[in-house]
Parts: C-alpha cells; structure tokens; sequence
C-alpha cells in the first residue's frame, strides 16, 4: 500500500520540487498539501501550491493555508531567494481549484482521523503549522506515523551563523515538535547542502522534455543564480526539500545516526540553532533520526527517473 502523506510546504523553488517528486511516486499517497509562511508571504505559498497543484493536474488534493505568523514572532521571509513571487523564473499557470475553507490544522485533524492508518507528515517550512496540530489535536498524535522535516543542521546556519533559516523563523515551534515524542527525521543542512544541483543535471531534466520537467529546470535556473554568490562556495544550488521525500522513497541512498536534537529559542547568538548532542553528553535519549549524508548521484537519478512520469502522466 501507498504510505499516506501529508506535506505541510511554504513555496518556495524547493518546496515546489518536493511536490513534484511526491505526486510522482506511487510509493506514496498524498492526502493534503498545507501552505506555510516562511519563503514568502502565507497569502503567496498557499496560491504557490494552487499553481504547482495546477500545473501537475491534480486539483483533487486537498489544499488548506496555514498560520499567518510564528507561534510568538513576527514574520520572517525568504523573498531575497525565492523572487517576489516565492517561485520567480518559469511561467506557471494561475490557480485552478480553490483551497478548502478550512484551516492548515483542520485540514491536517480531519485526514488524520479519517486514514485508516497513521500518515507521515512532511514539513518543509518553519514548523508552525505542525507544533499548532500538536498542540491543540494531542488525541491524534497517535494517527501520526513520524514527522520528517527540512530544517536545521549540526553547528552551521543559512540565515544566521548558527540557525537554518526554517528553524530560525519559529523555534518555539521547532521545539515543541522536537520535543514531542513522535518518531523525528531531520534533513537539515548537513544534508541539503551535500544535495547540490549541478548545471548539467538541470538540462539533463530540461530534456526530459515534458511540461513538468521543464518547469522544473526553470525554476532551478533561477535558484542556481541565487546560489551563484562567492559566499556560498557551492558548484551547484543544494535541493533542500527534496530530500524528505527523496529519504521516504529510497533510504538506502542516505546516511542516518539516531540523536537527541533541541532548539535554542533565548541565545543572543543562536536563536534558532538545533542542538545536536552527537556525542551523547546530555544523556537524554535519542528524538531524532538525523540524515547526514546522502549519494548526490543516486539523488539525482530518483528526481529525473521520476520527472518522466509525467511525460505519461495525461496532465
């Protein structure tokens, strides 16, 4: 059977590849797509998973907008990366369908109660929307099979020289989902950063040729020049998201440790940061599977394999 999904995403060029990956695995069922703010505006992502939803004919997935802000912060956005629109570069079509009438976390509690069985939740923004379920649904943590989330890293930041920028928008939520009980993975920079997209592998999906795969290529075109600056010393634009649903349909192409993760929420200087206790010196048990590493090759062979479903795929 198909692993039952739900992707809590703020889109975002990475966020929206996710997406692509997902609804191109039949490993997985996709059961609701939640927008958050983080990348752009909530207004923005949300109408960001009605085009890409669009774009891949699939206006019979649920679709609900989430919290307009942190738990207790104001908020904070990625525009600077992700253009005015959270997905500059291609032409993607307008809305389709609407979302629900209904809230991220009503979305969220309804498929929860009604899967026969318990849903991987994958969360690729800050984590607001997940730590609201959690807090005000805890009879469905149950119903949760395990969370796996883009955020963090192991003592390096994006946003700030310790915090990923996910974590650094809401750590409180961070925190309380860390600390919740429920089975944690975390591909956090540590990983994503070793996930580097190169020139030749975006015309490589460029060629592919369907619709699909050649948004795809645009939308990395766009975040390659991003990533383009001296002080990022990459070769290529890391895939973050990607790596959740990449680590559910194919584990055997990443390297895991078990540890106990925490989010500094007080630090003058590291607002945000997740504390790995790598050498077990906090004695606390392990929260949190952590990805450290992954075959960049391999990665990239999933996302283009899957890129030609959709030139079958009657869209």
């Amino acid at each position: 059977m198909a692993l039952p999904l739900i992707l809590d995403c703020d889109p975002g060029h990475d966020d929206a590849i996710a997406l692509v990956l997902a609804l191109a695995s039949p490993e997985l069922s996709l059961k609701a797509v939640t927008s958050s703010a983080g990348n752009q505006t909530p207004e923005k992502t949300l109408r960001n998973v009605l085009r890409m939803l669009t774009l891949l004919g699939r206006s019979d997935i649920p679709v609900a907008g989430g919290a307009a802000k942190p738990l207790m912060r104001e908020l904070i956005i990625a525009d600077n990366v992700h253009g005015e629109s959270g997905l500059d570069g291609p032409a993607l079509p307008e809305p389709g369908f609407a979302a629900q009438n209904c809230t991220a976390v009503e979305l969220m509690a309804k498929v929860l109660r009604e899967c026969e069985e318990p849903v991987t939740i994958v969360a690729t923004g800050p984590q607001t929307n997940v730590a609201l379920l959690l807090n005000s649904h805890p009879e469905l943590r149950p119903n949760i099979a395990r969370i796996v989330m883009m955020g963090g890293a192991m003592g390096l930041g994006n946003w700030t020289p310790a915090a990923e920028f996910n974590i650094f928008v809401d750590p409180e939520a961070a925190e309380i989902v860390f600390q919740s009980g429920l089975p944690i993975v975390m591909a956090g920079l540590d990983v994503t950063h070793r996930a580097q997209i190169m020139a030749s592998d975006i015309e490589r999906f460029r060629a592919i040729g369907n619709p699909v795969a050649v948004t795809v290529a645009e939308l990395l075109d766009f975040f390659m020049e991003y990533h383009k600056a001296d002080k990022w010393s990459f070769q290529g634009a890391p895939l973050h998201d990607p790596c959740t649903i990449a680590w559910l349909l194919k584990p055997e192409i990443f390297t895991t440790v078990e540890r106990w993760v925490g989010v500094e929420t007080q630090g003058k200087y590291t607002q945000g940061m997740t504390v790995v206790d790598y050498y077990f010196l906090t004695g606390k048990a392990p929260n949190t599977t952590l990805i450290v590493d992954l075959n960049r090759e391999a990665f990239v062979d999933l996302l283009a394999e899957r890129l030609t479903y959709y030139s079958k795929a009657a869209l």
